[in-house]
């Protein structure tokens, strides 16, 4: 029996590829720089960004330090449209989101977010219609852990006090989150309802075979 279900958020609960977006791409053109080069430096402070040790403003810095562009302007403003963009993005969060945790809730169902989330997106995400709804939220920025270690998978479980084999983890399949679930005990769902919003070079994540997909938010609620 299901009595948990945990979510991951970006292409599972809300897109990013809805409303503005500001992409590596965005910010090359931007500071006038190669994309490729400054999706390498970019890419480098990723982790560090993502378990809570360097704040996005940070990785910024030491990107455009590396290709000669930096100025405290330039940090700041670029910050401020990642701000905007990603603030837009939570503004525009889809309905069938919304409703599927509210049937949760109804039903007596526990909810739980797992995120690899950077500093700008974790305030944001703590702002949003979204968070209310869930029973618990582990974000990687704040808990200097990310998916797919074991650990974050572990304190979900003792934080929502249900077993592995009682939950259902979605997500889209991005930083190998779902083989992640697996490891721990949980039953995991591949959200594909994003898929088609994604475009290149932002590459969706690839079918996994392995596990069950819902094509729609509300599809959930027929796995319990």
């Amino acid at each position: 029996m299901v009595k948990a279900v945990i979510f991951d958020m970006f292409e599972t609960l809300v897109t990013m590829f809805e409303g503005r977006t500001y992409y590596s791409e965005d910010i090359a053109a931007d500071m006038g720089v190669d994309t490729e080069l400054f999706r390498r430096e970019w890419h480098a402070t990723e982790n560090d960004r993502t378990v809570g040790k360097m704040t996005g403003k940070e990785g910024l810095t030491i990107a455009f330090k590396k290709l000669g562009v930096f100025s405290e302007e330039s940090v700041r403003l670029t910050a401020a449209k990642r701000y905007e963009a990603i603030s837009d993005t939570f503004e525009r969060v889809p309905d069938e989101s919304l409703q599927l945790l509210k049937e949760l809730r109804k039903a007596g169902i526990k909810t739980a977010l797992i995120t690899n989330t950077f500093s700008d997106e974790c305030e944001i995400i703590r702002k949003s219609r979204l968070y209310p709804l869930f029973d618990e939220a582990l974000i990687s920025y704040e808990l200097g852990m990310r998916k797919p270690d074991p650990e974050i998978y572990r304190a979900a479980l003792e934080r929502l006090g249900v077993k592995a084999e009682e939950c259902l983890y979605v997500g889209d399949g991005g930083s190998r989150e779902l083989f992640g679930a697996r490891d721990a005990g949980m039953k995991p769902v591949q959200a594909v309802w994003f898929r088609s919003r994604a475009y290149e070079p932002h590459i969706a994540c690839p079918i996994y075979e392995e596990f069950p997909q819902a094509e729609k938010q509300l599809d959930i609620l027929g796995m319990l």
